[in-house]
């Protein structure tokens, strides 16, 4: 059987953000972290600016456009104070969210579908710069075609209950859940989008979603920054990559 085409990995470093402003310090550095991640392999960099500035900072954004040479997935609120910072910094994408100040993560996918005309004008701008503009979204046809219809580039499937039942070991729910991403994966190639997916993924959940042929990249980066913990981010990037080579056909 021809193997599928490779699958890109972008790793999330939130969380050394976050370890860094537990302390108030300047170490360690979400910077080094990317650095480390793109000498391991990794084929992207994401972070997640927010409102409240709770983890990544401006100035991490700034060092990371500096420093950079793979691509910065910019994920953020469809906010006016936002859409600036982008249009300043004009990152190879942007991976619009729903944001609220109480939650520890983020928490579901975003009502694309309900809000069609103001993300439409939100992400015209965005596009014009020459941005590709990515959608988080729920495995739900409604937001798929909605984020088809106002020319995003990208969708990315939210993989978090997956990943929650998964690890509950709810296994006929789990099923029921890849088959609602798996359905959605391919939808979402068939109207023209590029199709990514992440949250919550690990070493012991990320094979089905990756083994999608519509999905092209996907995102990591609590995991990864946990289990870095115990090995180094090096080693555990590295180890995301095979499992996701693995689970794509292009083991060895």
């Amino acid at each position: 059987m021809r193997p599928i085409g490779r699958l890109r990995l972008g790793v999330n470093i939130d969380h050394v953000a976050t370890l860094r402003n537990a302390r108030g310090a300047v170490w360690p550095e979400p910077l080094r972290a990317a650095l480390l991640a793109e000498a391991a392999g990794a084929d992207g960099i994401t972070a997640h600016l927010r409102e409240d500035r709770r983890h990544i900072s401006d100035g991490d954004i700034e060092a990371l456009m500096a420093a950079l040479t793979v691509p910065l997935n910019f994920e953020c609120a469809a906010t006016a104070e936002m859409q600036a910072i982008a249009l300043r910094h004009r990152p190879h994408a942007i991976c619009l969210v729903p944001e609220k100040r109480e939650e520890r993560t983020t928490e579901g996918g975003l009502d694309v579908a309900g809000d069609m005309a103001r993300l439409g004008d939100f992400i015209a701008p965005l596009r014009e710069a020459g941005i590709r503009v990515s959608m988080f979204i729920g495995p739900d046809a409604r937001q798929i075609e909605a984020a088809a219809s106002i020319k995003a580039a990208v969708v990315e499937l939210h993989t978090g209950h997956y990943s929650d039942l998964h690890a509950a070991g709810h296994e006929a729910e789990t099923e029921a859940e890849l088959a609602a991403l798996t359905r959605s994966a391919a939808l979402a190639r068939a109207l023209g989008l590029e199709v990514h997916a992440g949250h919550g993924l690990t070493y012991d959940n990320v094979a089905p979603i990756a083994a999608l042929p519509q999905v092209m990249e996907l995102n990591i980066g609590h995991f990864l920054i946990g289990e870095a913990v115990f090995i180094g981010l090096g080693a555990a990037i590295e180890d995301m990559r095979r499992r996701m080579d693995l689970a794509r056909g292009r083991g060895v």
